[in-house]
């Protein structure tokens, strides 16, 4: 049972680096987190995850006509794909290759240091 004192906290020590990863194809999205796991194995780090998260799909109800036919309705949805990546205890050449690297676009990635 190890406490963390305050002064641990003070340091500035990265307990856990907590990525969140999203993109419209789910494709581009388990290719760019093996992609991240693959760099965090390659120094050693230990990494939990990819942790799927709930699909949020938005869906949109358009009109097929603009004046009459009220009831011809089209209907289209946006599927955006999340999943979570845990790294413990990362050191700095892990935060340094992870900051270095190229990710195809369309892939959106939020880090939280805790």
């Amino acid at each position: 049972m190890a406490t963390e004192t305050t002064s641990d906290k003070a340091a500035g020590a990265i307990n856990k680096l907590r990525i969140r990863v999203r993109a419209y194809e789910h494709k581009i999205l388990d290719t760019s987190v093996k992609q991240i796991i693959d760099t965090a194995m390659r120094f050693d780090a230990k990494v939990v995850g990819p942790i799927p998260l709930p699909t949020e799909i938005k869906k949109y109800t358009v009109n097929r006509s603009t004046f009459v036919h009220k009831d011809a309705r089209e209907q289209f949805e946006m599927r955006t794909h999340k999943r979570v990546i845990d790294i413990l205890n990362p050191s700095p050449k892990v935060v340094e290759a992870l900051t270095n690297l190229s990710l195809p676009s369309g892939v959106n990635i939020d880090v939280k240091m805790m």
